[in-house]
């Protein structure tokens, strides 16, 4: 849940140059939002963001940013 109430959910995607990312989709209106993984493979950043707790992912999606194109 964001700042403003808002419920997301957050799955593991990949940008066309290979980087791992968490996607942030609003659960509603609203934009997807991305946070660069620091995993270099998929194995690895599906660990680091099952890892997160709750208070970790709202933090990650403060610092995210909207999804690129």
């Amino acid at each position: 849940m964001d700042e403003e109430g808002r419920e997301w959910d957050v799955v593991l995607g990949r940008e066309s140059w290979g980087s791992l990312l968490a996607l942030f989709v609003p659960r509603g209106a609203g934009s997807p939002r991305q946070a660069t993984l620091a995993g270099s493979d998929h194995n690895t950043a599906q660990q680091e963001l099952d890892a997160l707790d709750d208070a970790a992912l709202a933090e990650m999606l403060r610092r995210s940013v909207p999804k690129s194109e």
